[in-house]
């Protein structure tokens, strides 16, 4: 569908006789879909050839390279305005030059693991782009009329054309599902939001539209880095007999774990945020917990529940997390900055 689009964005320019074509801004167009179809292919391969983790985190950081080139020939901006309560310290303005970069490579591998690792149910993934996708419209519309139009308009020449898609996907991925998304449209999902963040100059404003995507990596840490043991999917369990999900659970004997993994677990257990047993299997030396995913706390809280009502849930979750988003970006950024754009 976007290479379709490539020509109406560029339209006039084309048929306009007199010189002044925006080379910039169709090369910029022409990078986000490189990196949008190199993540595409690494999600059917991850699909194909189940990746290991470290596939996925260098290889993402490969495709932004294109964005990255672009953002630098373009702009070449590395500045960030200090918040009001470090200025003392740092100053107006700090030039983080090659952090800056890192940060950007940072956040494509971020995005397009969150949606990756908040999935397992049918709708989840669709379901949670599209109200991201529909936040970041609404965002782009009210910053139409501020000095920074043409990144917002570019940001809607992705953002309304990726909503469409969503939509037609969540249609078809909901309860009782006809398609299975995979690993593919969650990395096309997540490498696009990059993109836009990006190349639209509001990649802050971006990642607080991931609210409850942060919330889930921060809680996943242990298992994803492996502190405590993470099975391949962590997907909530399924009991035929009620028709309901239900946690799903690691066991690990807890002499095995680190002192960092035995913190981790004696930390979310007192914060009752996993459901813990000792002395499980036959020698009673196993300790058994749930997952540690934002889908199995849920769980948790509302007990076993049909797999359409906990999508709901998750998407609700979703669009409170966006509500906090405009209210953190609009509101309540004036107390950290002077303009607030």
């Amino acid at each position: 569908m976007m290479f379709l689009f490539i020509p109406v964005p560029f339209w006039k320019p084309l048929t306009d006789k007199e010189p002044g074509f925006p080379h910039h801004e169709f090369v910029e167009f022409i990078a986000a879909l490189l990196s949008i179809c190199c993540m595409v292919f690494l999600g059917f391969a991850d699909d194909v050839l189940e990746l290991r983790w470290r596939h996925k985190l260098t290889l993402p950081t490969i495709a932004t390279l294109p964005l990255l080139m672009v953002y630098i020939v373009n702009y070449g901006s590395t500045t960030i305005i200090v918040p009001k309560p470090f200025r003392i310290y740092l100053g107006n303005d700090v030039d983080l030059w090659l952090l800056y970069y890192v940060y950007m490579g940072m956040l494509a591998v971020f995005c397009t693991n969150a949606i990756n690792i908040l999935s397992g149910i049918n709708g989840v993934e669709a379901g949670q782009s599209l109200v991201i996708g529909f936040s970041i419209i609404i965002f782009n519309f009210i910053e139409l009329s501020g000095k920074f139009r043409e990144t917002h308009q570019f940001s809607l020449f992705f953002m309304m054309p990726f909503c469409a898609v969503c939509a037609a996907i969540l249609y078809h991925n909901w309860y009782p599902s006809g398609l299975f998304v995979g690993d593919t449209f969650c990395y096309f999902a997540g490498m696009t939001f990059a993109v836009v963040g990006i190349l639209g100059h509001f990649s802050k404003t971006m990642l607080l539209f991931f609210i409850p995507q942060v919330i889930n990596f921060l809680f996943s840490v242990p298992q994803l880095f492996r502190f405590v043991p993470c099975p391949r999917h962590r997907l909530p369990k399924y009991n035929p007999k009620t028709d309901k999900l239900g946690m799903s659970y690691t066991q690990f004997k807890s002499k095995d774990l680190n002192i960092i993994g035995r913190l981790f677990v004696w930390l979310f257990s007192t914060l009752r945020l996993i459901e813990i047993k000792t002395g499980v299997g036959e020698d009673g030396e196993y300790t058994q917990c749930n997952n540690f995913t934002l889908i199995n706390f849920v769980l948790r809280l509302v007990g076993p529940t049909h797999e359409q009502t906990l999508v709901i849930y998750m998407l609700i979750i979703q669009c409170l997390g966006s509500c906090a988003a405009f209210f953190i970006r609009f509101p309540l950024a004036g107390v950290f900055y002077d303009v607030v754009e």
